[in-house]
């Protein structure tokens, strides 16, 4: 395992809770920790899909180099956009974490992956790959905007996003 970042959103949520600007955000507490990483942060780099994880999978394939996925999955639960095998490719390629507004499979793989995965529940039935979806986009997840580029920073206690590094 690698050392944590040092940080906590609570500490983060301090500092800014009066920001009426948007460049802070605090996600909804809906997601659930299924990675081996429980604190993580990086620059975000973003997917939208739904029900189809060809994207996702195209992402966790690349270099990470540190950086936080975020997958705009429309928030269904019907369908795993991440499992065993891209919790895994995503460790190995060096993301920080992996974000995901919809559900992932492989509970007992995922916990074993070297990286940090929020989701909102498991699924076990996975996704269709019709290579449809979209990259590099701002998304709304739960509600609240995350841009490429943006920071975004989760442990224990919650998620956050920044317009830039806190």
């Amino acid at each position: 395992m690698s050392n944590p970042p040092v940080f906590a959103t609570c500490d983060l949520c301090d500092v800014h809770k009066n920001d009426g600007s948007g460049a802070f955000r605090v996600l909804p507490p809906v997601f659930r920790s299924f990675g081996a990483r429980t604190r993580f942060a990086g620059p975000v780099v973003t997917v939208k899909c739904f029900e189809d994880n060809s994207l996702v999978k195209a992402a966790v394939d690349s270099a990470g180099e540190g950086r936080v996925l975020v997958v705009d999955g429309g928030a269904s639960l019907r369908r795993a956009l991440v499992g065993g095998n891209l919790g895994a490719a995503a460790a190995r390629n060096g993301w920080a974490g992996v974000v995901v507004d919809g559900c992932v499979r492989d509970v007992a793989e995922l916990a074993q992956c070297d990286v940090g995965i929020r989701a909102l529940a498991s699924m076990p039935l996975p996704t269709e790959k019709r290579n449809e979806g979209q990259r590099d986009l701002a998304v709304q997840i739960q509600g609240v905007w995350v841009r490429p580029g943006d920071w975004l920073y989760a442990d224990e206690d919650g998620i956050v996003v920044a317009d830039r590094a806190l």
